[in-house]
């Protein structure tokens, strides 16, 4: 599939909602790490993350991270490599169907490293998770303040991941340094869409 064919949907396993790590361990075992196992992240990892940082919590629609007026501008994009559950490939995340939808068949993580001021650690994790933000959702309520919400929630997303991750046993570094073109296209995004920022996840060495 392509992005801009018709797109293959793959279910992902149910989140978990109890956890067994006290939070206050989750918060206190919160560090960047940047060395990584060459071991993709198994489906239900990948859920469970993702969950975490948009999942759907409420019967009402609403999600993980709070968004102001609930209008919810983020839409979140997994870089993976080739692993026994899932293959190479970008997938957009679909909140409400807990699913992902293939956007383009290839390991990328490569492409987004270069984009990424070569910063060649990012290749090795398991998961390259870009949040892009279509501000226009947010800004048709709140103007031009709209933008800081928007960075706002972003940051709400992530930390819901770097910590989703300590109690999975996986690592996680946020970057912010890339170029916004560059990964732009590598994603495919649709033109309302930019690149806000990313995670690396992935397990530790």
């Amino acid at each position: 599939m392509t992005a801009e064919g018709i797109r293959a949907r793959i279910a992902l396993p149910e989140a978990d909602r109890e956890g067994r790590i006290p939070l206050e361990c989750v918060v206190g075992g919160r560090r960047s790490v940047r060395d990584f196992k060459d071991r993709a992240l198994s489906l239900p990892e990948l859920g469970q993350v993702l969950w975490a940082a948009q999942g759907v919590s409420d019967p009402a629609g609403l999600r993980t991270a709070p968004s102001a007026g609930a209008l919810y501008p983020l839409e979140l994009y997994s870089i993976v490599g080739t692993s026994g559950d899932l293959e190479a490939g970008i997938y957009h995340y679909l909140p409400c169907r807990h699913g992902l939808e293939l956007w383009v068949k290839g390991d990328f993580r490569a492409e987004f490293a270069a984009a990424a001021l070569m910063q060649e650690w990012t290749k090795r994790g398991g998961l390259i998770l870009v949040l892009a933000a279509a501000y226009g959702r947010t800004e048709v309520k709140y103007g031009d303040r709209g933008r800081r919400y928007v960075a706002i929630e972003a940051g709400h997303a992530v930390q819901n991941v770097c910590l989703q991750a300590v109690a999975l046993g996986l690592g996680t570094t946020e970057v912010g340094a890339f170029h916004d073109e560059a990964v732009a296209r590598l994603l495919r995004l649709p033109a309302d869409q930019e690149p806000v920022t990313s995670v690396v996840v992935g397990h530790p060495v």
